[in-house]
């Protein structure tokens, strides 16, 4: 099984840094390989608690590199809640990769392990009788400190539902769990990790040079 790794968020930053200097990045250096995959950038501010910049993914089996390709760059520039992240904020900026993993079907809205799966909704909007859908990766609810009850309701609200939640409406739901590896990386560590593997100075368009 392929677990996510540091060569892979590295892959993620060259991908952006590449971006701003109207450049390509350096080839990865990790293994194609199909898995559904998240890219997540966090945002840290005078050492406080990171906040997010985008996180975008494919619940779909995609080539590794491709994948981490398209979404280094539709996390840090297209997730429709956040502005586009700028070349300036990539000192602050640490880059989360998920790998996910074993996909399995759940007897009901509850069945599944707070820290442990990441959960997949579907379920009948009974207003408009729409289909609709969301997930959270394995980490947010424990982050949030949610019961299961608490995370689901989250969830029915982020995939756009502005009903009434009821038990009911609850036990309809159809829940996909799973599971995944993750890697995280602050760009000061990337920086390092160039410098040294590469023997090179990162040069970013619109960013100041790292102090070192």
């Amino acid at each position: 099984m392929v677990s996510a790794n540091r060569e892979m968020v590295v892959y993620c930053f060259d991908t952006l840094v590449a971006h701003y200097n109207c450049d390509n990045p350096p080839p990865p250096a990790f293994d194609g390989g199909q898995h559904p995959l998240f890219v997540t950038w966090k945002k840290v501010v005078n050492g406080g608690e990171p906040r997010l910049r985008g996180c975008i993914g494919t619940l779909e089996a995609r080539c590794l590199i491709n994948g981490f390709r398209d979404y280094a760059l539709t996390s840090a520039l297209k997730d429709r809640r956040f502005p586009p992240i700028q070349a300036k904020e990539l000192p602050f900026l640490e880059c989360t990769v998920s790998i996910l993993t074993d996909y399995e079907t759940a007897l009901d809205h509850l069945d599944w392990e707070v820290g442990k799966h990441g959960i997949i909704i579907e379920f009948t909007d009974p207003d408009y009788n729409t289909r609709r859908s969301a997930t959270y990766l394995p980490e947010i609810a424990a982050h949030e400190g949610w019961t299961k009850i608490e995370a689901i309701d989250s969830l029915m609200r982020k995939a756009g539902y502005i009903g009434p939640i009821t038990e009911s409406l609850r036990r309809r739901i159809r829940l996909t769990r799973y599971q995944s590896t993750l890697f995280t990386m602050h760009y000061t560590e990337y920086v390092s990790y160039v410098e040294t593997t590469r023997g090179v100075a990162l040069a970013i368009a619109g960013a100041k040079p790292s102090n070192h």
